[in-house]
């Protein structure tokens, strides 16, 4: 495939055999699970689901190309153009998701939407780092209650620090999130929005890609 990159980074969203969310993974493997049959594509549309494979897909995309472009991500063959899923259903899968969440770089920047947690300001990523509440150097471990995202201007005023020691604030309480924190970025977005009805809050949990 011949492809913007971006879009075979897309996320979708994977169910097993019972309709249960367990993971996101990007576009690229997603197809490659649908093309080998390990899985089908599921296409939402006023709460109704219909189930394709991938060539019902390619034949189905010809015709989202036409009149609801804006609603897809897109990746182009040699021959055709294909719309990206936003969700996929496991054909011989029916493993419940795990329940605890990776604590990770990405995970803690989307739990604090990507602001600094003292000066409140909203940074790229590349403008953010992670910040031990209570420095390593003072006892302080890597946990979801002692690691916040923070920009390089505060970073560095506080150093080795307490927030105390420095005269800075917390603007907000760090806590462990009960889902991964990355699937609210997504929601908030009107392409994702067909996840939201496969979300059982009671099991949900999902696995970055």
């Amino acid at each position: 495939m011949i492809a913007v990159a971006s879009s075979l980074d897309a996320d979708v969203l994977v169910l097993n055999k019972l309709w249960m969310a367990i993971r996101v993974i990007d576009a690229r493997r997603a197809f490659s699970m649908v093309f080998r049959e390990l899985a089908e594509i599921i296409h939402v549309e006023d709460g109704s689901y219909t189930a394709y494979n991938f060539m019902s897909w390619t034949d189905l995309s010809g015709a989202q190309l036409s009149f609801q472009a804006q609603k897809y991500e897109w990746v182009s063959t040699v021959r055709l153009r294909l719309a990206v899923p936003k969700v996929i259903r496991l054909l011989g899968y029916d493993r419940l998701p795990r329940q605890d969440v990776k604590l990770n770089r990405r995970n803690i920047f989307a739990r604090d939407s990507a602001t600094c947690q003292y000066c409140g300001k909203h940074f790229p990523s590349s403008e953010l780092s992670l910040d031990h509440i209570l420095p390593r150097s003072q006892g302080g471990q890597s946990t979801w209650e002692n690691l916040v995202c923070c920009c390089v201007r505060c970073n560095s005023k506080k150093a080795g620090r307490t927030p105390e020691q420095a005269a800075m604030h917390l603007i907000r309480k760090p806590f462990k999130p009960k889902r991964n924190p990355v699937i609210n970025l997504r929601l908030g977005s009107a392409k994702y929005a067909s996840w939201q009805q496969f979300l059982d809050h009671a099991y949900w949990s999902v696995e970055l890609k």
